[in-house]
Formats: structure tokens, sequence, C-alpha cells
């Protein structure tokens, strides 16, 4: 799938394929370098995050378990409701583990708040939060983010495992979704 794919229900590319796999690489090379040595889980947010968590993991060098959990505060809206449900659980357990939580994007941060609490409060050794995106002028609560691929503006993007009604997930790139898409 690419920008011809989807017409006129694109704005623009606001971040390509290729500055998102030169930001995931340095990420890597910074989780490489802060967590040598230690027992690192990556806990991906589905379903946003499996783009990021594909592509971040196979840039990293240490060796790093995967595992998975999906919350929902959205429903098929653009805006978060706040109220978090878990839909999938962790199958791991994160005791005295170093846990990073691998985000696509990160808005109001009431979501990502909620999780990180949550996963706090199961005695990891530590919880810290890498994100592809995130979007300054919409947060809600101030939420501790160890690693930032890119700030964006409020806008509604698409593209890279982010999705408008389960569309434009396979876009290789970030892309902002044309208003009539979203507000007919």
């Amino acid at each position: 799938m690419d920008e011809n794919d989807v017409g006129s229900d694109l704005e623009k590319v606001l971040i390509t394929e290729e500055q998102i796999r030169t930001r995931l690489a340095e990420m890597a090379a910074e989780v490489d370098r802060d967590y040598a040595g230690k027992d690192l889980l990556l806990v991906g947010v589905l379903k946003g995050a499996v783009m990021v968590m594909a592509d971040f993991s196979r840039a990293l060098r240490t060796n790093a378990e995967m595992d998975w959990m999906a919350v929902s505060s959205y429903g098929s809206g653009t805006k978060s409701s706040g109220v978090v449900r878990i839909l999938k659980d962790l199958d791991k357990d994160i005791t005295d583990r170093d846990v990073l939580v691998v985000e696509d994007i990160i808005d109001s941060g009431l979501t990502l708040s909620w999780l990180k609490a949550n996963l706090s409060s199961r005695g990891p050794a530590s919880v810290q939060v890498l994100t592809l995106l995130r979007k300054p002028d919409a947060a809600k609560v101030d939420v501790d983010v160890r690693y930032v691929g890119f700030d964006i503006p409020n806008e509604f993007v698409v593209g890279y495992g982010l999705d408008f009604a389960e569309k434009y997930r396979a876009l290789p790139f970030v892309g902002t979704l044309a208003p009539h898409v979203y507000s007919s």
C-alpha cells in the first residue's frame, strides 16, 4: 500500500518511511546502550505498535523478549475517551524485569498514564516508554516518555500502524488524514 492507493483520503505525508527507519535505528542504539546487560522485555501496545515493534526490535542489538497488550480508549472516534479497558493482557510475569513499553503514538497521555501505573503495580525493575510519535499540544496529563521518535502537530494521522476505523495501517509512512474522511 502506498500514497497512490489512498487517493484523496490523505492530506499530506508527514514523516517518510526513510525518516522512520533512521529514527528507529537511532532509538535502538540508545536502548542498546541504556539496557546493556539487563533483562529487557518489550511490551507492544496492540494494534498500532505492531509496525514500530517489528522494525524497532530488528534494529536492536540487545536480546529482548517481546510481549503484547491491547488496551482501548478510542472506539472508532478520533479522540481518546480516557476510559481504558484491557482487551489482551501480558502473557509474561514482569516481576523484576526491565519493561520498555513500545507505543505508536501518544496524544492525550491518558491511556499511557493508566498503562504505566498498571504495569508499575506488578513489581517490575523499571517501566519506561518508547513512542514513535507524540503530540505535545494534545497532552492532558504529563507522562514521562524516555524515547520519542517525533513530536508532531495535533492532527489526525494514519499509516505505519496507525489507523482510522481499521484502515490505512499498512501505509509505510505517517500522513495526515483529510478531514472529509473522519468528519462525515
